[in-house]
C-alpha cells in the first residue's frame, strides 16, 4: 500500500534545508577549536553551509537521504539498488542533487575554492572527524 502523495509531500517539504542538527553540531565544534567562518555564504555557487573566506574553503554537510549516500548506511551495493525503491520523482530528485553537487563542486574548484562534503552520518558518528577533516583543508 502506498502512502499519499499529499502526505509525503507535506513530510519532505518540512524538512530544513539549513541549520540541521549535523551542521549546527559541526559548526559549534569548529568554533570551540577557535575557527571562525560565515555560514550559508550567498555569494558563491552552492551557498556553501560552511565557508572559510580567507584560507577558501567551503564546507557542504550533505544529507545522506538528500545526496544519495542512504545505500551505504543500509549496506547496499550502489546507489542504483536503493534508488530502484524510490518512485521515479525521488530517484530523479536524488541523482539531481547529486548532479548538481558536482556541477557547485567544478564551478568552486575554478574559482580557486577548496571543497569540503561532509556527509550527516559521519558528523553524527564523530564530530571531531569532521572537524579534523576541515582543519586538514585550512592548514
Amino acid at each position: 500500500m502506498s502512502r499519499n502523495p499529499e502526505i509525503t509531500h507535506k513530510i519532505m517539504s518540512s524538512v530544513k534545508s539549513k541549520d540541521t542538527r549535523p551542521e549546527v553540531a559541526l559548526r559549534k565544534a569548529l568554533w570551540r577549536q577557535g575557527m571562525r567562518f560565515r555560514v550559508n555564504y550567498k555569494k558563491l555557487p552552492g551557498k556553501p553551509d560552511i565557508v572559510f573566506t580567507k584560507a577558501k574553503v567551503a564546507v557542504f554537510c550533505d544529507g545522506d537521504y538528500w545526496h544519495g549516500h542512504n545505500w551505504a548506511l543500509r549496506g547496499l551495493k550502489d546507489l542504483d539498488e536503493e534508488l530502484s525503491r524510490y518512485s521515479d520523482f525521488w530517484a530523479r530528485k536524488i541523482r539531481g542533487n547529486i548532479k548538481r553537487d558536482e556541477e557547485v563542486n567544478n564551478l568552486l574548484s575554478e574559482m580557486g575554492w577548496q571543497v569540503v562534503r561532509i556527509w550527516e552520518s559521519e558528523i553524527k558518528k564523530d564530530v571531531m572527524t569532521s572537524v579534523k577533516k576541515v582543519k586538514q583543508f585550512i592548514d
